[in-house]
C-alpha cells in the first residue's frame, strides 16, 4: 500500500494520509497495551520483531508491487467495515485479542478499498503475519498449553526410561529416584511453537521454494517445536537425576531454552535447505 501510493492520484494520496491518521489515533491505545504485553508476557517477547519483518516482507514486493494497477475496490469497506465491528466487540467485552487482531482486519480493509484485489493479494500474507505479535487469551492458551503439558511428560518419560534411568510419571509430574520434576505450562514447549511458527512463516515467505513446498516448511515447525522441547525435558530429567532439581532452575534452564531455541531454528533451515534442493 505504501508502495504504491505514488502511483496514486492527489485525491487518493491525500485519503491515504487521512486515513493512516485516523487508524493510528484509533488503535493508539490498544498499541500500548499490545506493546506491554510484550514488555511482560515472555510467550510473546518476539512481538516487537513481527512489525518489522512485516514491513520488510512488503520492501521486499516493491518491484512486484510498483507494476501493479491501482483499481480501488468498494468491497474493501465491507473488510474494513467488520474490521471496526471487531474492534467494538473487543471494546465491549474487553477481550484484547480481538480488538488488536481487527486492525489487520483494517488494514486488510484499507489496500482492498484504496488499492485494489491485486495489492490486496500481494499484500494478504504480510498483513496476515501480524498475527504472531497479538496474545492468545489466557482462556485458550492455557488449554492448549496444559495438554502439550501431559504429551511432553509422557514423551519425556519414554526416552528417560529407554537410556535406563528409572522414571515414574504422574500427570505432568516426573519422579526420579533423587528428586521431583513438574513440567509447567512454561515448559510445555507451547512458546517454542509459537516463536518457530513465526520464524517458519517468515522463512517460507522469502524463500523460493513452490507454494506447496512453503506451507510444508511452515507446518514442520510443528514437529520441530515438539522434538526441541522433549530434548530439553529429557536434558533436563537426566542432570536432574544426578544432581537435583536445582538444575531445573536459574541459569541453566535459561540456558537450555536458548540452545533449544537454535536448535529448532536450525533445522527449519535444515529443512528449507533440503526442500530446496530436492527435486519434484
Amino acid at each position: 500500500m505504501i508502495i504504491g501510493a505514488r502511483r496514486l492520484g492527489g485525491g487518493s494520496l491525500l485519503l491515504l494520509v487521512t486515513v493512516t491518521i485516523a487508524i493510528i489515533w484509533l488503535y493508539y491505545p490498544f498499541l500500548q497495551t499490545l506493546v506491554a504485553a510484550w514488555d511482560t508476557d515472555d510467550n510473546y517477547s518476539h512481538g516487537y520483531f513481527i512489525p518489522v519483518i512485516t514491513v520488510y516482507m512488503i520492501f521486499s514486493l516493491r518491484k512486484e508491487l510498483v507494476r501493479l494497477p491501482v483499481e480501488p475496490n468498494n468491497g474493501g469497506l465491507i473488510v474494513l467495515l467488520v474490521g471496526l465491528l471487531l474492534l467494538i466487540a473487543g471494546k465491549v467485552g474487553a477481550e484484547f485479542f480481538t480488538q488488536r487482531f481487527s486492525l489487520i482486519i483494517v488494514l486488510m480493509g484499507i489496500v482492498l478499498f484504496l488499492c485494489g484485489t491485486a495489492y490486496f493479494k500481494n499484500l494478504f500474507i504480510p498483513l496476515a503475519y501480524l498475527v504472531f505479535m497479538i496474545p492468545l487469551p489466557a482462556v485458550i492458551w492455557n488449554r492448549i498449553a496444559f495438554p502439550m503439558q501431559l504429551f511432553g511428560s509422557y514423551l519425556t518419560e519414554q526416552v528417560v526410561y529407554f537410556i535406563g534411568i528409572p522414571i515414574y510419571r504422574e500427570g505432568n509430574v516426573l519422579h526420579l529416584a533423587e528428586t521431583t520434576l513438574e513440567v509447567v505450562a512454561a515448559c510445555s514447549g507451547l512458546r517454542s511453537l509459537v516463536t518457530l511458527f513465526a520464524l517458519a512463516g517468515a522463512l517460507a515467505f522469502f524463500s523460493k521454494l513452490l507454494n506447496w513446498r512453503k506451507w510444508v516448511l511452515f507446518f514442520t515447525a510443528a514437529p520441530i517445536a515438539i522434538f526441541a522441547n522433549i530434548v530439553r525435558l529429557t536434558i533436563t530429567a537426566i542432570l536432574a537425576s544426578r544432581y537435583g532439581s536445582d538444575v531445573a532452575h536459574g541459569f541453566l534452564h535459561d540456558f537450555s531454552g536458548l540452545v533449544i531455541f537454535v536448535l529448532g531454528l536450525s533445522l527449519l533451515v535444515g529443512v528449507n535447505s533440503f526442500l530446496s534442493k530436492t527435486r519434484k
